[in-house]
């Protein structure tokens, strides 16, 4: 008979075999082992949803941009920021699966670490495409139905919402700042204008693509024909840090608008922080 341990390495290495095939969001297919065991993620907020997910034990590695949980930002390795990632640190880690962006992570990074580990790249652009990840992630991790019943929560949550701003709001502008120095704002083709419209208002510049850079001279002619009680610009908690002193630098060419420091988690966040998404926005433009 052989001895135990024996018999164990052979059923760990029959478990490390099995693997299964996925498609990601950008249509890449993804060979991952299933079920992972150290899991990279280089995305915040789709940090968060793994540990909805409970899959503490299987992430091994984090950003440092990864605030969400607390303790997980405490205790995980850090490596790097999500556009200046530390790849041979990574390589260290032995990940079996990294968990990429495409717009949150920078395409020669990611083609880096892909010639080595599995990576699975979401592509996020609108409610339906974060269900979607949400779901995939679940299959990947091995948490389906966790994952789907976060999912079936927030599509829920979400159309409970869009059913009361359907009882008769006004339509609301907005303007959504993302940076200053130069002023930037979110654009029409971004999943923070999916999070605009599910919150009620209409976003100002969703002609333009991305983020694009204007100046604060361009908000009276881009808002003229808006009554001023549908005038609102948000200033957002991140990537850039706006504060109160900023209000009045939007005050000087928009006097009338409703000026808001909102937090940038519930606007572009595109994980479980979901969940807190409709209630936020209820409160803050009731």
């Amino acid at each position: 008979m052989l001895p135990s341990t024996t018999l164990f390495r052979r059923w760990e290495v029959k478990q490390v075999m099995e693997v299964r095939t996925y498609i990601d969001q950008l249509q890449n297919t993804v060979h991952i082992p299933f079920p992972p065991r150290r899991i990279v993620s280089l995305v915040p907020s789709q940090t968060e949803l793994l540990y909805h997910l409970s899959l503490d034990a299987e992430v091994v590695g984090i950003t440092k941009f990864c605030i969400h949980p607390e303790q997980w930002f405490r205790h995980k390795t850090r490596i790097g920021g999500t556009k200046s990632l530390h790849l041979e640190q990574i390589k260290a880690l032995q990940p079996d699966l990294i968990i990429a962006n495409k717009e949150e992570n920078e395409r020669e990074q990611v083609s880096a670490l892909m010639a080595d580990f599995p990576v699975w790249t979401s592509d996020i652009h609108s409610l339906p495409d974060a269900l979607n990840m949400i779901t995939q992630l679940g299959e990947i991790t091995g948490r389906p139905e966790q994952a789907l019943q976060l999912s079936d929560k927030i599509a829920r949550q979400f159309s409970l919402l869009s059913e009361s701003l359907a009882l008769g709001t006004r339509p609301r502008e907005a303007a959504y700042f993302i940076w200053r120095d130069p002023w930037m704002i979110a654009g029409g083709d971004t999943f923070i204008n999916t999070m605009l419209e599910a919150a009620g208002l209409h976003n100002i510049f969703s002609d333009m693509r991305r983020y694009p850079e204007i100046t604060l001279s361009q908000l009276p002619e881009a808002f003229s024909t808006v009554a001023p009680a549908n005038q609102f610009v948000l200033l957002s908690s991140e990537p850039y840090p706006f504060k109160e002193r900023h209000i009045d630098e939007i005050r000087a060419v928009l006097p009338e608008a409703r000026i808001l420091l909102v937090d940038g988690e519930m606007f572009s966040w595109y994980g479980s922080r979901l969940l807190e998404a409709p209630g936020y926005f209820r409160q803050l433009f009731s």
